[in-house]
């Protein structure tokens, strides 16, 4: 199972973690060469193909490349969930009046890289996560929302407006990766909310 999360201390709420939303068996192929449709707008197979090579790339050149494989044999559809999840955090934070700079984002790392001991620690950390360096800014940054939107509106309140938030969104998945569960957090059969305490992980 995979959860898309900061590997690493970035921000005051990242007690709290993102869940990957459900991926079941089951969807409909209304987009051929669309591995989902977000809003109307097409995620196309090229795209996400191209966000998989580029971990694979790094993967590959890291010391430990034959474990990161072998430990992310579903990188694919977990892209393609932390793709769809970006645009769910985005709209999110947009609607509720959340924004985060490039400014916070840096500082954010820079935080990151003291607690773990260097930004080669933090690059590795999120690898482990399927993260390329080139991605860790999008990631840090979708963090970093989500924990606004967590002080700002509380976590019962923030559930529900990332279940309503997917909804609207009309998030159409590719049956060749699963179908899209707006209410669920994790890519198992298992009944969570998007966000879910660490501890419980």
């Amino acid at each position: 199972m995979f959860r898309s999360r900061t590997a690493l201390s970035v921000s005051a709420a990242s007690a709290l973690l993102l869940a990957t939303p459900l991926l079941t068996a089951c969807g409909s192929d209304a987009h051929p060469g669309a591995a989902a449709v977000v809003d109307g707008e097409r995620i196309s197979v090229a795209q996400l193909q191209a966000q998989v090579r580029v971990v694979r790339d790094a993967q590959r050149d890291s010391p430990q490349a034959d474990q990161l494989v072998a430990n992310s044999g579903r990188l694919s559809k977990d892209t393609l969930i932390r793709m769809i999840q970006y645009r769910v955090i985005e709209r999110a934070g947009a609607d509720n009046g959340v924004h985060v700079t490039r400014r916070e984002v840096q500082k954010a790392l820079k935080d990151a890289a003291e607690h773990e001991g260097g930004a080669a620690r933090v690059r590795a950390l999120y690898l482990q996560q399927g993260i390329a360096p080139g991605q860790i800014d999008d990631q840090v940054r979708m963090d970093l929302t989500r924990d606004k939107l967590l002080r700002k509106l509380g976590p019962r309140k923030v559930n529900a407006t990332f279940a309503a938030t997917s909804k609207a969104l009309r998030i159409d998945v590719n049956p060749r990766y699963g179908s899209w569960d707006d209410t669920q957090g994790t890519a198992r059969l298992a009944r969570e909310p998007w966000l879910h305490a660490a501890t419980e992980a």
